[in-house]
């Protein structure tokens, strides 16, 4: 990969004669949005905003400057991209040996976003997300070790094993967990924002979450409630452009997700290229000034989108999406671009990125070990951690249901 000429892998493809895995309703994913035979009307790579749509779009300004970042901070972006791509592509090959059980949906593409978005935070500032978020967690700290043994369901995953691959989470690093109901996360964003208002501080919770969320009723309530209790939410909507299989156009009864955020006074909403780092970290460094010091919340749309299907059970194209559409996004890729950025500045040399690009993969690769060799939970844990503390009352009490007790 000593040259930019060629996207930085972006997941497995079925072999040759090998039909891709199919959901339960044989046709990539349950509810796909298209009919049979049907493809939904290409997505267009939206890194140039319409003239007409500027009023709508946040100020990027010129990012050439790389934000006042040392070069040494400006190329760490890169590393974390690349990194979290190489331990991706590991993850999509280790579930196709059957090491990674249940659903398992893949953040290739999407880098930018989770890089540009997190870096930016304190150490004592919340994030909590949705069930894509391997990355995000990378990107908060937690260990490829700790992430790959929780996909493996081994003890020293970041949740002991307990959560696999949608529900990773780390106290230490106030990442607040994967959540696998849609949008059922946005509620405990305000929870931990109003905790933050109570106590007097100056934190703010970042909250990811996908472009379905934004037809649900908890989305709406939890932006009226950081709106009018003057929140430090930052509500950043990953628009992948579908919602699973699902084109988002199909289903949203506005012309723009972020008007979505227009009804609530007191809630700054902006559009940001998700495909540019830079251009996401600039934009969360004005949300996260937002809610330090004005106590405002923020609703942030990044449009970017996924190189690999909905799932691991889901084919990246022919179903809902066509191969030229993706090939077309993949010609954007947030690591290539970010990496000719960097080289051109004087920041960067080839050979400095080919031994980056080693070194991920050769940590993504210890990672698949390490999680080989953590061993699997007692099947006694599956009755630890159902109360916080012991309780109170004994279990005769607590279980009085129970015959022996009765």
């Amino acid at each position: 990969m000593s040259e930019p000429t060629e996207p930085v892998a972006t997941g497995q493809e079925p072999p040759a004669g090998q039909e891709p895995p199919r959901g339960r309703d044989g046709d990539g994913m349950g509810g796909n949005g298209a009919g049979a035979g049907e493809t939904a009307a290409p997505r267009e790579p939206a890194t140039a905003p319409d003239e007409d749509r500027a009023g709508e779009l946040a100020a990027e300004g010129d990012s050439t400057d790389f934000l006042g970042l040392s070069r040494d901070e400006s190329v760490e972006l890169l590393r974390l991209m690349i990194l979290a791509r190489r331990v991706e592509e590991k993850t999509a090959e280790v579930y196709q040996m059957g090491k990674i059980g249940g659903f398992c949906h893949l953040y290739i593409g999407q880098e930018a976003v989770a890089v540009g978005a997190i870096t930016p935070l304190r150490s004592d500032d919340y994030l909590i997300t949705a069930y894509r978020e391997h990355a995000q967690a990378l990107v908060r700290g937690i260990t490829p070790e700790s992430v790959m043994s929780e996909l493996y369901g081994r003890v020293d995953g970041c949740s002991g094993g307990y959560g696999g691959s949608m529900h990773m989470f780390s106290k230490e690093l106030n990442f607040m967990g994967g959540h696998g109901i849609v949008g059922s996360h946005l509620p405990l964003a305000i929870g931990a924002a109003y905790a933050v208002r109570y106590r007097g501080g100056d934190q703010v919770c970042l909250c990811f979450f996908g472009d379905s969320v934004v037809n649900i009723g908890a989305f709406h309530e939890s932006m009226n409630m950081a709106a009018r209790w003057g929140l430090p939410v930052i509500f950043f909507l990953e628009n992948n452009a579908y919602g699973m299989g699902t084109d988002i156009r199909r289903v949203a009864a506005a012309d723009e997700l972020v008007q979505r955020g227009k009804a609530f006074a007191g809630l700054e909403s902006v559009v940001v290229d998700g495909m540019d780092v830079l251009a996401v970290r600039q934009i969360m460094d004005e949300a996260i000034a937002r809610g330090r010091n004005e106590k405002r919340p923020t609703f942030i749309e990044a449009r970017c989108y996924r190189y690999m299907g909905h799932s691991m059970a889901d084919p990246s194209h022919g179903t809902y999406r066509t191969r030229e559409e993706v090939e077309k996004w993949r010609s954007d890729d947030p690591i290539l671009s970010y990496r000719r950025r960097l080289i051109d500045a004087g920041r960067l040399t080839a050979g400095e990125y080919d031994e980056m690009d080693r070194t991920a993969i050769e940590k993504a690769e210890g990672a698949a070990e390490f999680a080989d060799a953590s061993p699997f939970p007692e099947p006694s844990a599956v009755y630890e951690n159902v109360y916080s503390d012991e309780y109170a009352h004994g279990i005769a009490r607590r279980d009085r249901w129970r015959k022996e007790f009765s």
